[in-house]
């Protein structure tokens, strides 16, 4: 049965093999390039606050390479990859025996149904998994440098960039396998729930796609009960200023929360309430340094609430075991389904 597996699963085996060498091979090379920067600008070396100077040099030095245009591929293959196995690999496994009529023969071997597909999905699950944890391991690897000098650069050209912020949480760590267990799980259930291999893997696509985005938005947010905290109005930040009808203003600054994922940044009153206007007279024709002050005179105060980036961990663990557990229950269905349902 596995070398059946194998034979059948042989030409995504080897494409598959080559597109992770050439992503080794640009990795592994874009990694070492950039230690080594690392090296030479102090970087490697550098503790606590002494590494703002090398961080800004690094960054700079990044900018004369196209390294950060490398790990910004790793990181979009890394959000494509599961979707791509779910519905190559996941969505034609069954849909493609049921449609051709294969699973007829396959049936009336010496092989249960049952052993059937557990070798099925056990081998190209596995199969799988290793593809994702070996690009997500290859580019950490080579971002690592990277995402620790953009964490504490302050100059000109340092980058904003959050591990923690939804546009890249879900490329880092090891949250990538359970999408990919959970995309391939989803394929495998609706190419034997649909019956063909097309209408299965447009049903993939979009499923993994409503997932995603539910979950980023409804989910992830609350895996954790937030922090909330009141500090006083950072002045020196402000980001937007903007004027409305009836006298109205509304302001906003920036957050000092290194490596946390802001979910809420509000400006309220001292008393609690959120601050709306009046405008402030200097605001209304004056310069920037005059509306700054009068606005500092409001004591006005930012009411954040965020994700500690502490968290990022404890966020990356909670996120892969829920997606394993529903990989693993569509898994489960789909051998049940097979052994309690009869096929014509």
């Amino acid at each position: 049965m596995t070398w059946l597996t194998w034979r059948q699963f042989r030409a995504q085996t080897i494409a598959t093999a080559g597109f992770l060498a050439l992503c080794a091979v640009t990795l592994v090379v874009t990694g070492l390039s950039l230690a080594h920067l690392a090296s030479i600008t102090g970087l490697s070396g550098c503790h606590a606050a002494g590494c703002v100077i090398p961080a800004d040099n690094f960054i700079i030095g990044v900018h004369g390479m196209f390294a950060d245009h490398v790990i910004g591929l790793g990181t979009g293959v890394l959000y494509l990859a599961p979707a791509i196995i779910g519905i190559f690999w996941g969505a034609p496994l069954i849909a493609r025996e049921i449609e051709t009529g294969t699973f007829r023969l396959a049936w009336n071997q010496s092989v249960s149904r049952t052993r059937w597909m557990m070798a099925k999905l056990g081998l190209i699950g596995l199969a799988a998994l290793a593809t994702t944890g070996l690009l997500s391991l290859l580019t950490g690897w080579a971002s690592s440098n990277w995402y620790r000098a953009a964490a504490v650069a302050r100059g000109r050209d340092a980058p904003m960039v959050n591990r923690f912020e939804p546009i890249l949480f879900g490329s880092q760590g090891i949250v990538p396998l359970g999408y990919a267990a959970f995309a391939f799980a989803l394929g495998v259930t609706a190419g034997l729930l649909i019956r063909r291999t097309i209408p299965a893997m447009a049903v993939t696509l979009a499923g993994f796609a409503f997932v995603e985005l539910g979950w980023l938005s409804w989910v992830r947010p609350h895996l954790m009960t937030p922090v909330r905290a009141s500090v006083p109005f950072n002045v020196n930040g402000i980001t937007g200023i903007m004027l409305g009808a009836n006298n109205q203003m509304l302001v906003t600054t920036s957050v000092d929360k290194p490596g946390a994922w802001i979910l809420a940044n509000q400006t309220v009153r001292s008393s609690g309430r959120p601050f709306t206007g009046p405008a402030t007279p200097a605001c209304l024709g004056q310069g920037m340094q005059q509306c700054q002050a009068s606005i500092a005179r409001l004591h006005l105060r930012q009411l954040v609430t965020y994700q500690p980036g502490s968290r990022f961990w404890a966020f990356q663990w909670y996120e892969t075991a829920i997606f394993v557990a529903l990989a693993v229950a569509l898994a489960g269905f789909c051998v049940w389904w097979l052994r309690n349902r009869r096929l014509t």
